[in-house]
């Protein structure tokens, strides 16, 4: 952030323009799975100007709740809804609207639900000013150190190890150099694990890379023991192993351990981020746009550069997060690779009129204005839960 308050990239001229509606639109599957797959709902947010130009972006979180910070109405002056927040103002004042936002709930924000909602704000109120000037966000974030982004192919762990060597197969196939799998029903005993890591292994071979997503369920010791056990399988990164607020345990394990410590799915602002790297010791902050937004991830990837770790994006939902993250990571030194998530919900694989795309391991950044990203209204439609 600059000394005058503005975030990297943005104008203190204004533009003229005023917001008219916010909306929170609930998209969901028609039946949602058991699993920690966040592919099966969303919550898109839609904002539109007087002068026409409407602005997307995307809240992962729990849907009803973040649509609910959304749309309620103000209480009092430290408690209320951000739409009423929002209209009449004028999109290009990014800065000054995410500390209206955050000022205006501090009874009941400050972390969590009403900071993911604001992140998806953020990010339409981004592809508003991208649209209105005629450039690609990573412009106004201040140029792009690169036009291409390393993407790995992001997957559930299949029931079986031979299930989950099939998608291994199926990237290498479709040109991924990468790929990472997470959650269930890996972590429950070391056995297991490694009959999973060895299938994934000599399906991989030996120039392709794999992530390992634990998925919260082991303690410090046990990640320890496990890491050694895993160092013949050369994975790329080993992802929260640990509950989110074991700090400690981030700590002990990130001494310990041969390979890259990665986390921060569950942060949504800079003092989380903050706390993982400088308490908990990990080498790859993973920033999730649609729960962060872009310019606070912009924050965050400036600490984390000037503390030597590398940055990621956390993606599994919808191409709105790949666009969002794809001008982030374009536009920020320290980044490392794109996740990309293949899981087959066709909220996230029909989302946009003209999906992203990987071509030999690599997606390209967008140079349309915004985004990037033109919506598929007939899947919004389709999927959309309406309120009753």
């Amino acid at each position: 952030m600059t000394a005058n308050g503005e975030r990297p990239g943005e104008s203190a001229v204004a533009s003229g323009l005023k917001i008219t509606d916010v909306q929170g639109l609930y998209l969901r599957l028609p039946e949602i799975k058991a699993r920690t797959d966040s592919s099966q709902d969303a919550l898109i947010v839609r904002i539109e100007t007087d002068a026409g130009i409407t602005g997307w972006g995307e809240v992962d979180g729990c849907p009803l709740v973040t649509k609910a910070v959304i749309d309620a109405p103000m209480s009092h002056n430290l408690v209320s809804g951000l739409r009423v927040l929002l209209l009449g103002e004028d999109p290009f004042d990014i800065a000054r609207l995410w500390r209206k936002m955050y000022e205006s709930t501090l009874y009941f924000g400050r972390e969590g639900a009403v900071i993911q909602a604001m992140a998806g704000i953020d990010i339409a109120l981004w592809d508003i000013k991208g649209r209105a000037l005629s450039q690609p966000i990573w412009k106004l974030l201040g140029g792009a150190f690169r036009d291409k982004l390393r993407v790995y192919s992001s997957n559930m762990f299949q029931f079986t190890p031979e299930a989950t060597a099939d998608r291994v197969r199926q990237a290498k196939d479709e040109g991924f150099t990468a790929a990472k799998f997470g959650w269930e029903p890996f972590g429950r005993d070391a056995a297991t694990d490694c009959a999973y890591l060895d299938a994934l292994r000599k399906a991989a071979g030996d120039d392709f890379d794999l992530m390992l997503d634990v998925g919260l369920v082991w303690d410090a010791t046990t990640t320890i023991q496990r890491a050694k056990l895993f160092e013949p399988y050369g994975l790329y990164w080993i992802e929260e192993p640990l509950h989110p607020d074991d700090l400690r345990g981030y700590g002990a394990v990130s001494r310990a351990i041969s390979q890259r410590l990665a986390a921060g799915e569950e942060e949504c602002t800079y003092r989380g981020f903050q706390r993982l790297i400088d308490e908990g010791g990990i080498g790859l902050a993973q920033i999730d746009m649609t729960r962060c937004g872009i310019s606070e991830a912009m924050s965050i990837a400036s600490y984390a550069a000037k503390r030597g770790v590398m940055v990621a994006n956390h993606n599994f939902t919808t191409d709105i997060n790949t666009a969002a993250s794809l001008h982030f990571l374009a536009a920020v030194p320290n980044a490392l690779v794109l996740e990309y998530c293949v899981e087959p919900s066709e909220i996230s694989r029909n989302l946009a009129r003209n999906p992203f795309r990987q071509e030999d391991g690599f997606m390209r950044v967008p140079d349309a204005p915004g985004l990037g990203f033109e919506p598929n209204m007939e899947t919004i439609e389709r999927f959309l839960v309406r309120d009753n």
